[in-house]
């Protein structure tokens, strides 16, 4: 389970399709109290952050359309409570996480 901390736009088709499963999931399960991976430490570190996730999202959703897919699974902001608008806390350096994309050999761009 991952929320990469790097641009959308970086993402190759497989790693933004992945991220947006991926965040669905953080959203179900912190949104509905759901009791699976909430010790993840990648759901810890969004509880508190839906606004900033709704965000990831919205730009998923854009770079989506913009590789011409067709994107059906809105997210409710009527589920979001608090004002945090940016995550700033970080899983790995970015500096970490394009090394961890490079050693991938795929099509991301880093």
């Amino acid at each position: 389970m991952r929320i990469w901390d790097i641009s959308v736009k970086r993402l190759c088709d497989k790693h933004l399709l992945a991220e947006h499963v991926e965040l669905h999931s953080i959203w179900t399960i912190i949104t509905q109290n759901r009791k699976g991976y909430k010790n993840h430490p990648e759901l810890k570190r969004w509880r508190g952050k839906l606004l900033a996730l709704y965000n990831r999202h919205n730009a998923q959703v854009e770079e989506m359309t913009r590789r011409g897919w067709n994107h059906q699974s809105p997210l409710n902001i009527l589920m979001v409570s608090d004002m945090c608008i940016v995550q700033d806390e970080q899983w790995q350096t970015t500096e970490k996480q394009i090394a961890i994309l490079k050693e991938k050999g795929c099509d991301c761009k880093v």
